[in-house]
């Protein structure tokens, strides 16, 4: 059986950091199950961040009118995308699971972070308008996100003063990850760590261990499949009048983006459905 590949994509600048401790239990503890472990250290590679001109090699397709998403799709089907996207395009090929570890900055990723976001997955390599969601690209392979808050869990509460985490993940995970065909597992949250005390962090690290010892057994988290929608420029690529009919007598929505005027379904962007909720695509494991 071939040697399975995890890529870390890691964003912190501190050695000392949380982070860094959170990167290095996942590294021993996939290196342990047999894994061949990869990390993408951004500030160290000294990754740059923005998407520019520079990403393609040659002549552009169109020169009087710069668009970089179409440009560095023919430059991906071309071989004309710059080294550094390219190195780090043919470990996403490798990896079977991607974990990215990151302090949240502003409800999202840091900017070095979001950058390696915007360049890596090029339109052709990641996504196309007939292989996104769950028919994606990386249907086959699974990506959760790892990260530290300043913030307490209670600030992320739908009644909280940050309001709901759900809601603030929903870009990330479905319309980065979930969008290029990953299988999204649940993310592993580290609430408030800077204000917790040694001991408090310690058990965070170990209850990550621990997870991380059953993390292939883990479901995906549950977000609405392709095959609800009419994916029709004519149609709107909107939801099936039939698919909205199967969801009136539900009492929350399809998920966090998908609520269709009703209440959220719970902790949908943070736990895996169990079985026996209603789900619209109950065998779709996105």
């Amino acid at each position: 059986m071939a040697q399975k590949t995890a890529l870390i994509v890691y964003a912190h600048q501190s050695p000392g950091s949380f982070n860094a401790a959170v990167r290095d239990v996942a590294m021993e503890e996939l290196t342990e199950q047999g894994y061949r472990v990869i990390v993408s250290d951004l500030y160290a590679m000294n990754f740059r961040a923005n998407a520019t001109r520079d990403d393609v090699i040659g002549d552009l397709k169109d020169p009087d009118h710069f668009q970089y998403g179409e440009e560095t799709m023919h430059a991906w089907m071309e071989g004309r995308l710059s080294d550094d996207i390219v190195a780090e395009q043919r470990k996403v090929e490798e990896a079977e699971f991607i974990i990215f570890q990151f302090p949240l900055y502003w409800f999202s990723v840091p900017a070095i972070m979001k950058g390696w976001i915007d360049r890596v997955l090029t339109q052709g390599f990641a996504f196309s308008l007939q292989k996104m969601y769950n028919t994606g690209i990386f249907k086959e392979k699974k990506a959760m996100l790892s990260f530290t808050t300043g913030a307490t869990q209670t600030m992320f509460r739908p009644d909280g003063i940050n309001g709901d985490i759900n809601v603030t993940l929903w870009p990330l995970q479905n319309g980065t990850l979930h969008f290029c065909g990953f299988q999204v597992l649940p993310p592993q949250i580290f609430w408030s760590v800077a204000h917790c005390p040694p001991a408090v962090r310690t058990a965070m690290l170990d209850g990550w261990r621990a997870r991380l010892k059953g993390l292939s057994a883990e479901k995906p988290l549950t977000f609405a499949p392709c095959e609800l929608f009419d994916l029709s420029f004519q149609g709107g690529f909107m939801l099936r009048p039939d698919a909205r009919e199967d969801q009136e007598s539900e009492p929350y929505g399809l998920t966090t983006g998908h609520h269709l005027g009703k209440p959220l379904p719970p902790d949908n962007q943070i736990t895996a459905q169990r079985s026996g909720r209603s789900s619209a695509n109950p065998d779709c494991r996105n």
